[in-house]
């Protein structure tokens, strides 16, 4: 019995109470029971426990070559706007150091000053070698967007910046996590998830947020993929493809890290775009520095 308030009576059940009553509701109940088919759940699939450690590492491996792919955009990026931005800079130095020189060696008359002129006018206008005739054409896919874009007679867009928005980059992991070949479940998916996370890649390379958000758009519409339920054999293949497909990405990333710009994007990684900026500043500085220097020299 239960004490519903202090100070009033105690309520009953009286069916509880009553033996008879008791026993007819208990022979109801088994009644029920008897009518009502049992529900067991079915067993789970032999499988079903391999299949959801693929799918794990699926997105694990997933979530890497986002990382991946965004410092490589970066990393592009970052080189392709120190080449546009800073290179006139650059170029400037080199003709200011060659100046100098051959203005010291008219002072001197020095052989030596003679030589280190001629050196210096060499850096001006090198003779290009294979790979740097081939410069700015080659990017991790291929042919760079200026190289297309002269072989096909197209506009393109350089970068603006270093690293894309945020709006582009959240954009851009919600494309990859959805549209990723790795998903695929047969070579004809695949082959529409390549072509489909190729464009992402390079609007996201763009710092394309209108052309991410039309993307976005354009895979919510198309055909949803039919769930496959694959075998053991098939399950085991595929995580060993996914460990593979790991190393390859690990050696990529560690070459980005490795390279020239990758060391200079580290130096600022809260903010690459600054980084240019400091060392367009630091490149003006030494600009004056040298005309300084050559106008002493030809007073």
């Amino acid at each position: 019995m239960t004490q519903e308030a202090h100070g009033e009576p105690t309520t009953r059940n009286d069916d509880a109470q009553d033996p008879h009553a008791a026993g007819h509701e208990a022979g109801r109940e088994a009644g029920r029971e008897a009518a009502e088919p049992q529900t067991t759940e079915a067993p789970e699939r032999p499988e079903a426990r391999l299949e959801r450690a693929v799918r794990a590492a699926e997105q694990a491996l997933i979530e890497f070559e986002i990382a991946v792919e965004t410092f490589r955009v970066e990393v592009e990026n970052f080189s392709r706007l120190h080449h546009q931005k800073l290179g006139p800079m650059y170029a400037r130095l080199d003709e200011l150091d060659a100046q100098i020189a051959e203005a010291t060696a008219a002072r001197t008359g020095d052989p030596e000053d003679r030589r280190k002129a001629d050196e210096a006018r060499a850096v001006v206008m090198p003779m290009p070698g294979v790979e740097e005739l081939f410069h700015d054409w080659m990017d991790s896919d291929g042919l760079s967007p200026e190289a297309s874009a002269m072989l096909t007679g197209q506009s393109v867009q350089p970068p603006k910046r270093v690293r894309p928005t945020e709006e582009a980059r959240k954009l851009y992991r919600e494309l990859a996590r959805k549209a990723h070949p790795d998903l695929a479940q047969d070579e004809a998916e695949r082959g529409r998830r390549d072509e489909f996370i190729t464009r992402v890649n390079a609007a996201y390379g763009r710092g394309d947020v209108d052309q991410l958000r039309a993307l976005a758009q354009e895979w919510a519409a198309g055909p949803v993929p039919e769930e496959q339920q694959p075998e053991r054999d098939e399950l085991y293949a595929r995580l060993e493809w996914l460990s593979q497909r790991k190393e390859l990405l690990s050696v990529i990333a560690q070459e980005l890290e490795d390279s020239a710009i990758g060391s200079m994007l580290r130096m600022a990684p809260e903010d690459p775009d600054r980084l240019l900026e400091e060392i367009a500043e630091q490149l003006l500085a030494r600009v004056s520095e040298r005309e300084a220097d050559l106008a002493k020299l030809v007073q």
